[in-house]
């Protein structure tokens, strides 16, 4: 960042946090004077808020949230600094202690970027935030915690980064907190009371593919459909009124045929920055197995990448945290860059058991979807990293924490298929990572299926499958009329070490089906729970998402509500 951009956003964040003040979105008391010692005490670490906020008599929260903002603001960027500092000394540091310092780097990058949007939205506008650019704040400043958290992980993995760990674990640790009050202020005085709520039907119209799904070939004659109406129009629903738009078409084939003949390759000649009005780059991955790693960065947006079927179309890697890398960049394939969309493709990981956490996917992308695919490896398949995602119709298969992260995340009518793990080892289908009460993240699985996959259902019998732990201290994780095979311990879930978050985390389960559903032999914690219909509305597709908003542009069908 340039002297002349930093002088830019210095003035930028005052202007936004003069607009701050001109609202009173939530709370009817935000424009009240008050204390820095009783506006810190809706913080989750009050000492700490009261040391960073100045003590003014004719303050309101939106002055003190402007306050601790502006100084997240400059904290992110000084942080990102010392990080490039270490990694210019490359030449001293081990090839495991750079990766994870690279994974820094990249998470401080985004960090800026969620606190510069989060500036570019409230700029744009000189009256009250609509609830939907509220929660999109919400989202970044949740995530921006997230990164954080995901940085000191990975240091903190890395044996031979003791130095490292030294010189950032202050830093890390004080902008965490910084970021904390940052997100606990914006939710007390900029997010309403109840959030929008869209009151789900039974009934409501589904929007999709035509004839529901996207067909497992595709052929010339279809191909050509797509390429028509100025290369515009791809498909429509059979309703005639939703339609998926795309800026163009390319195909990566093996054999020569198509535009490119890797993933990479294609994901490179996309446009840069693209907005949902330019319509998709779509890139059609014909059948074939692509041995490659797969980056999709953040200035790649609005990717969609088509299959042609899940074990048709596969990408495969083999990165582990035994051979060296972070379970972040362990990843096969990886993508951050926001409204991503995959259809039709298998991801996998074939490190296997033994090697420990070794990712298929991480998704770090924002309103990102996944239809129709697949998701294979043993412990840390899939990582739902942060910000918003949906997966409709796909596979799961894995062994410990195998859906794991801190987004806020919806699976629907999915297969979820603990596998047969090492000796002595358990399965557990989730580990969410919400470190926060004021961020907006968990993992609402709906409609799906729990089901042993074939070398499990086909073992001893003694591998013990749970529906999660808690990896973190506020993790949250709800199952929503979902299929339970008999194969889940009666117990439901399982503690992460001793006491730590049993009471603290939010486990909840709703109008499950199947031989392990019966709660009745559940966990005794304080923190589980069984919902009624007023509750579980929170985690439907158009509450917890917002998802009527942005899911119809990406024609995947999804149900807004409960499943009837």
């Amino acid at each position: 960042m340039t002297s002349k951009l930093f002088c830019f956003l210095t003035f930028s964040y005052l202007v936004l946090f003069s607009l701050f003040v001109s609202l009173s979105f939530a709370d009817s008391n935000s424009t009240s004077p008050v204390s820095s010692v009783t506006v810190c005490k809706s913080t989750p670490d009050p000492t700490y808020c009261r040391s960073v906020l100045p003590n003014q008599t004719t303050a309101n929260v939106y002055y003190y949230s402007r306050y601790s903002v502006r100084k997240a603001l400059s904290q992110s960027r000084k942080f990102l600094m010392l990080v490039d500092k270490y990694l210019r000394r490359n030449s001293t540091l081990t090839t495991s202690a750079i990766r994870a310092l690279e994974d820094c780097r990249l998470l401080a990058g985004l960090n800026m970027d969620f606190l510069l949007s989060s500036f570019q939205t409230v700029n744009s506008t000189g009256r009250i935030l609509s609830s939907q650019r509220a929660e999109d704040i919400q989202t970044f400043l949740s995530a921006i915690l997230t990164n954080e958290q995901t940085c000191s992980d990975g240091l903190q993995a890395t044996a031979s980064a003791w130095s490292i760990k030294k010189g950032l674990a202050v830093p890390l640790a004080n902008d965490t907190k910084l970021y904390s009050v940052s997100l606990a202020l914006f939710t007390k005085g900029w997010v309403p009371r109840k959030k929008k709520s869209t009151a789900w039907q039974p009934k409501r119209k589904q929007v999709g593919f035509k004839n529901g799904r996207l067909p497992l070939k595709m052929s010339s004659r279809t191909r050509a459909i797509y390429e028509s109406a100025s290369r515009r129009k791809l498909l429509q629903s059979t309703d005639n009124d939703d339609e998926v738009m795309v800026s163009d078409i390319v195909t990566v084939s093996q054999d020569g045929t198509g535009n490119f003949t890797t993933i990479n390759d294609a994901i490179a000649a996309a446009p840069n920055n693209s907005v949902p009005a330019d319509g998709y780059f779509l890139i059609y991955v014909t059948e074939g197995v692509y041995e490659e790693y797969v980056s999709i960065a953040k200035n790649k947006k609005h990717l969609m990448m088509i299959g042609d079927g899940i074990n048709q179309t596969i990408i495969t890697g083999n990165r582990s945290v035994v051979d060296g890398w972070t379970t972040f960049n362990s990843a096969t394939f990886a993508v951050v860059a926001p409204g991503f969309v995959a259809v039709n493709i298998t991801f996998r990981n074939t490190a296997g058991a033994i090697k420990h956490q070794a990712v298929a996917l991480r998704n770090g992308a924002d309103l990102s979807t996944f239809y129709s695919c697949s998701f294979e490896a043993y412990q840390d398949t899939l990582y739902t990293h942060s910000l918003r995602q949906f997966y409709r119709e796909c596979d799961i298969y894995g062994t410990v924490d195998f859906i794991f992260g801190n987004a806020a995340v919806v699976f629907q009518n999915c297969n979820l298929y603990p596998r047969l793990p090492m000796s002595g080892q358990f399965n557990a289908i989730t580990a969410q990572g919400r470190t926060d009460p004021n961020q907006n993240t968990g993992i609402s699985i709906q409609n799906c299926r729990i089901r042993a996959a074939d070398e499990l259902a086909s073992s001893n019998g003694t591998t013990q499958t749970y529906l999660g732990r808690p990896w973190k201290e506020y993790s949250r994780t709800v199952y929503v009329q979902t299929f339970m095979d008999r194969l889940i311990n009666p117990a439901g879930w399982m503690a992460w070490n001793g006491e730590f978050a049993l009471s603290t985390l939010y486990y909840a389960e709703y109008n499950n089906t199947g031989p392990r559903s019966n709660t009745t032999n559940r966990v005794t914690w304080s923190g589980y729970h069984v919902m009624n219909a007023t509750e579980v509305a929170n985690f439907t597709v158009a509450n917890f998402l917002l998802g009527d908003d942005w899911l119809p542009q990406t024609g995947v069908p999804y149900a807004g509500g409960l499943i009837i």
